[in-house]
Order: structure tokens, then C-alpha cells, then sequence
């Protein structure tokens, strides 16, 4: 702006000038006049020269210093001209460069952050607590709990977190070969009698089943033996079978361009691997699980038989051995709809029970977050959820859900199957098919639980 004040006032200047040099001019050529007229009369007796004249050029003086004004007052506008187009926006592009350096610096401080916890954390819930220091607690008048932490909610002195912490301890204590191998527990199984009730009427999902594991009982059904498309539960048993035929979770598998093509033809839920990356076995378990992730569970199949047809067979086998192959056959290893895909919401408390009792399954399906390995295509790696655990962790249900596995389609509606320890320290199953979304879901669950599951008992 200074500088555009700064040519006006130069081009003033040269007007101004220009404008009182006419009347001197004027005068100028009058006096010239009244010379050459004197001297036209001397000239007719002077045969001397006459001197040439100067107005050409004292008119060309003046236009050569315009002109040179003019240039300067161009070549100044040029460097403004210069200055706004390039060095303005190269600022504002070091402001943003700057800004953008600070996220990233951040996130990978938060990041660092996050896997020291997550060290920490996995520290403390591998560790055993043995009886002793269990007693050793009590006796300090601490808050009984499983790695130290409250158990739905009670503290010591209450019969139900005593209960609730022995079981724990016991669960923990299992030494059950997670990868390779298979256990000998007894397979669940539980008959209805005179006590089971039927569902009420908060349970909105057309058919489910409650089972107390400890009694063999069915507590609770609506057409639990019906015949259902599983949908994602599925993947329960694409897990179990998995865990059973790996040895090593850090092998690496690579996520091929049929795998991508086969869950986007299928439009199915994914967890975010992309064609070409490599991906550890370990991430494939809790990319299955946590998100449904149809891509992981068909690198899992992959991985273990070399095609999903041939894995299939493996899982149709496993519940042959299970004694569910009467009622529960599968063709994929998803949960995609097929005629010949399905079970019974019992089947599948019988195969969530099998796979709880493969400890490295229990730990993939009780995971509320897991962040998998970085790799080239996700430096970060990818943030993982269980999206129904950490929903229902905050409601009441009588005691605490330990691990779920959800599912949908069109066929079956929103469904979950879910493992829960009581206040009284017993574990049950509750599975629910066909609700209307994935938050009726929850509450049919919710229901269920609160329905059939004693509540805390008042101290008064």
C-alpha cells in the first residue's frame, strides 16, 4: 500500500511539473517571439549565425525523465507482483508443513505411550494370583479381584465377589494348549426340565437360549434347538479350528487380491487389511473377532488348509467330533448366507463354550481393543474394537460378560453370543438370534441376564 502511495504521489509531481512548465514555457516562446522578430530585423543587417534552438530539446529531457520514472514505477510493481505470488503462499506452506510435523510428532508420543500401557497391562493379566495372595488380600481388607482390579463392581466382604474371584483364579490357572493342540475339557451340555422359563417379553430377538454351564441346565429358551443362519457367530468356530491347526501366531500371511474381491463381492464387514499386506496370525485371530473382519478370517483359512473350501471341511469335522453335525452344518467360514449354512442358537452356545476353553480363543474373544502390528500399508497399524463388549461392560447385568462374538444378516437379524460370569461366581451362556438391530441386541442380552441371574444382595 506504502508503495502504491508512493507512485501516485510520483505521477502528481510529474503532472504538477508538467503544469508549471507550461506557463514558463508559454513566456519562454514569447520572449523567443519577441527575440526573433528583434532579431529578424538585425538579421537583414547581420549576416552572423543564429544559435540553433532548444525547446526540442528541452522537451526531450523531460519525456526521457517521465519515461524513466515510468520504468521504475513498473519495476517496482513487477517485485510487489513477485512477493504476493510467491512469497505469501510459501509462508502459509511453512505455517501448514510446521503444523502438520506437530500432529505427527504427537501421535507417535501417544502411540509410545499407548503400547507402554499396553505392556503393562499385558504384564499384569498374564500373571498368576495364586491362593495365597489371594487370602493375603482379604486380609488387608483390599477389593477382591481378578489381577487386582474390583469384580462387578463388589469389594471385599461380599460373598459374590469371593465367588466371582475363586472362579477367576481357577479359569486362569487352566493349562490348556492355545495354539496346535486341543484340550480334554468336556464339551457342554445342557438339557431343559420343569424350571426353564421361557423368554419375557423385554427379549425382543425370535429366538435364544440361557444356559448354566456348571448345572447343565438350560435356564431360559425361545426355539433354541429352531434351525438359524449363524451369520458372523460363525467365526467362533473359524477361530477354534484355526487355533487348533497353528502353532506359530507370528507367521506372516499375506492378504491377497481374491480375499479382497471375495469380501466386497460378498459386502462383507472387514477389518481393513489391504491386498498385498502381511499380516501376522496373530492379527488375523483378533482382526476375525473384533471387527468380523471377513478378510482375516479368510486369510485364517487360508493360512491353515490352503482354500476356504478346504477349511470349511475342517470345520464341518470339528462338529462332527462335537456331536452337532445333525444340526449345524456350514459352507463358508464368514457367516455369508447359504441354505446350506446354519445351526441353532444351542449349537452355538456349544461351540462358544469349546472355544472359551482354548485359552488363546478366550483371550481374542474377550479383547474389548487390540491395535495390530504396523505395517507398510498401516505404519500405525489398525485399531480394532468389539464393539458389544465395551457397550455392555457399563450396564447391569448381574454380574460380568467375559467374552461375545455378534452377527448379522437379513436371514437371521442381529444376533450375539455371550459368555458371562454371575454374581454368584457361576459362568453361563446367552445367546440371542434375530433382533431388530445391534442395540435391541444388547438389551436382549441386558434382559436375559438381569431376568434369570440373581441380583446383589443388600448388606442391610
Amino acid at each position: 500500500m506504502e508503495r502504491k502511495n508512493d507512485n501516485i504521489e510520483e505521477l502528481e509531481f510529474i503532472d504538477f511539473y508538467e503544469e508549471n512548465n507550461a506557463s514558463v514555457k508559454s513566456a519562454y516562446e514569447t520572449d523567443k517571439n519577441t527575440q526573433q522578430n528583434t532579431e529578424g530585423l538585425i538579421s537583414q543587417y547581420d549576416t552572423t549565425e543564429q544559435e540553433p534552438d532548444n525547446t526540442d530539446k528541452f522537451d526531450i529531457e523531460r519525456a526521457a525523465r517521465r519515461k524513466k520514472r515510468l520504468q521504475e514505477m513498473k519495476r517496482r510493481k513487477k517485485r510487489q507482483e513477485l512477493i504476493r505470488r510467491f512469497f505469501i503462499p510459501g509462508a502459509v506452506i511453512l505455517v501448514i508443513c510446521a503444523f502438520l510435523a506437530g500432529v505427527e510428532i504427537k501421535k507417535l508420543f501417544d502411540k509410545h505411550e499407548t503400547k507402554k500401557q499396553n505392556n503393562v497391562s499385558d504384564e499384569s493379566a498374564n500373571a498368576e494370583i495364586s491362593t495365597e495372595e489371594n487370602e493375603q488380600e482379604k486380609k488387608k481388607g483390599n477389593a477382591i479381584g481378578y489381577n487386582h482390579i474390583n469384580i462387578a463392581g463388589c469389594f471385599f466382604g461380599n460373598a459374590a465377589a469371593e465367588s466371582i474371584a475363586a472362579q477367576l483364579a481357577y479359569i486362569s490357572s487352566l493349562r490348556v494348549q492355545t495354539l496346535g493342540g486341543r484340550n480334554d475339557l468336556p464339551l457342554l451340555s445342557a438339557t431343559a426340565d420343569d424350571l426353564t422359563q421361557p423368554l419375557n417379553d423385554a427379549v425382543v430377538s425370535k429366538n435364544g437360549v440361557f444356559i448354566d454351564i456348571a448345572e447343565g441346565r438350560i435356564m431360559a429358551q425361545r426355539d433354541a434347538g429352531a434351525r438359524i443362519s449363524p451369520a458372523s457367530m460363525t467365526k467362533i468356530l473359524t477361530i477354534l479350528v484355526a487355533a487348533e491347526h497353528i502353532t506359530n501366531p507370528d507367521d506372516m500371511v499375506e492378504i491377497t487380491r481374491d480375499i479382497a474381491d471375495y469380501s466386497f463381492s460378498n459386502e462383507c464387514s472387514v477389518a481393513g487389511f489391504e491386498v498385498g499386506e502381511k499380516v501376522s496370525v496373530r492379527d488375523l485371530f483378533y482382526g476375525t473377532v473384533l471387527p468380523s473382519g471377513a478378510d482375516a478370517a479368510l486369510g485364517l483359512a487360508i493360512y491353515v488348509a490352503g482354500s476356504q473350501d478346504a477349511f470349511v471341511e475342517l470345520m464341518n469335522q470339528k462338529l462332527e467330533e462335537m456331536g452337532l453335525s445333525k444340526t449345524t452344518h456350514f459352507t463358508n467360514c464368514v457367516g455369508i448366507y447359504d441354505d446350506n449354512h446354519y445351526s441353532t442358537a444351542y449349537d452355538i452356545g456349544v461351540i462358544l463354550k469349546a472355544a472359551y476353553d482354548n485359552s488363546f480363543c478366550r483371550e481374542v474373544l474377550s479383547a474389548h481393543r487390540y491395535t495390530t502390528a504396523p505395517t507398510e500399508q498401516h505404519p500405525d497399524g489398525l485399531d480394532l474394537s468389539n464393539l458389544f463388549l465395551r457397550r455392555i461392560e457399563d450396564r447391569d447385568t448381574h454380574g460380568e460378560v467375559l467374552c461375545a462374538k455378534t452377527g448379522f444378516v437379513e436371514e437371521a437379524g442381529s444376533c450375539a453370543a455371550s459368555l458371562g460370569i454371575g454374581l454368584d461366581g457361576k459362568e453361563y451362556i446367552c445367546v440371542t438370534v434375530n433382533s431388530l438391530n445391534q442395540w435391541q441386541c444388547i438389551k436382549d442380552q441386558v434382559a436375559l441376564y438381569q431376568q434369570l441371574l440373581p441380583g446383589e444382595q443388600s448388606s442391610d
